[in-house]
């Protein structure tokens, strides 16, 4: 049955039919418990109210899968007026983006000029940009990019996601750039060919690559709301004497507010990964894709 929702709300969050309507009654399905409204303000007063609380933040303007020149302009400009927000208000924040708003299926190199003006700013500014990892279609020649960029900026990280089979290869070659990585188990809908159909195979590998990141040395986002991999994460920084700057837990907003708020009571980094814009269908589809518990607090939204 789980199988079944999850598959069910991977596909509206396809639908564009659907996405059309869900933007008139976002607020009342519930959006605005895992979305931080649609403007830039809104986001900046969120991130603003997390760091009072002790956590840091990384800010994502929504959008993705654009298929026009002038789409993917508009998304770049968002990201650039973001970064400028970021500076001014001094919250402590990250920022994460996808590629594929910034025109990577129209053509590599509209992309790539996008993210070069991007990473400019951001290192102006000594803000870190991170590369969300997007479905396997895009996982090759997001990483492609991923390591260009890093011949030429050390403020860019990217994402590695546990239920692809490559997941330990990638960790593997990735290592020689010492690279700063998210990893977190995946969200999009992939063939039996390309990733584990068993959740606990994907549990397996997921606390298999964070073990194998940190004992590379390399800086390790843990993203996950699984409190038994974040225990096993601790356990392990613990026996092998890993600092504490060399890794973080990264939650969604809206989602384990108490975990978060325990995590950094217990002194560790927690970063709230912060979505917002008009263009939230997609995310949104994806939350409740993971997380029955989700889908029974929208429910109870919709008949209030």
């Amino acid at each position: 049955m789980e199988s079944i929702m999850r598959n069910f709300f991977l596909f509206l969050g396809k639908s564009k039919a659907v996405n059309t309507f869900a933007k008139k009654f976002g607020h009342k399905l519930g959006a605005s418990k895992f979305v931080a409204g649609e403007t830039l303000q809104h986001a900046i007063e969120t991130a603003s109210r997390l760091n009072k609380d002790g956590r840091v933040v990384t800010l994502d303007h929504l959008g993705e899968f654009v298929s026009t020149q002038q789409d993917a302009n508009a998304s770049a400009q968002m990201i650039l007026k973001t970064l400028d927000a970021i500076h001014d208000s001094q919250v402590e924040s990250h920022l994460s983006l996808k590629m594929t708003s910034l025109g990577l299926d129209i053509h590599k190199d509209v992309c790539l000029k996008h993210m070069y003006d991007i990473l400019e700013r951001a290192k102006k500014y000594n803000i870190f940009v991170r590369i969300d990892m997007e479905d396997f279609a895009h996982c090759q020649v997001t990483l492609d990019i991923f390591k260009e960029l890093l011949t030429h900026y050390d403020n860019v990280g990217s994402v590695i996601q546990a239920y692809l089979y490559r997941a330990e290869d990638d960790i593997k070659e990735l290592d020689a750039y010492h690279p700063n990585l998210r990893l977190v188990k995946g969200a999009y809908k992939e063939s039996d060919k390309v990733a584990f159909p068993d959740k606990q195979d994907v549990d397996t590998n997921f606390n298999k690559i964070i073990k194998l990141h940190l004992q590379n040395g390399n800086y390790t986002a843990i993203a996950t709301h699984d409190e038994k991999v974040i225990q096993q994460a601790k356990q392990y920084v613990d026996e092998k004497n890993i600092s504490s700057d060399q890794f973080e837990f990264q939650l969604l907003y809206g989602i384990c507010e108490d975990l978060q708020k325990q995590l950094v009571k217990e002194g560790f980094k927690v970063r709230v990964y912060v979505p917002f814009g008009v263009d939230w269908f997609g995310y949104f589809m994806r939350r409740l894709a993971e997380r029955p518990a989700n889908v029974w607090f929208v429910l109870k939204n919709m008949f209030k």
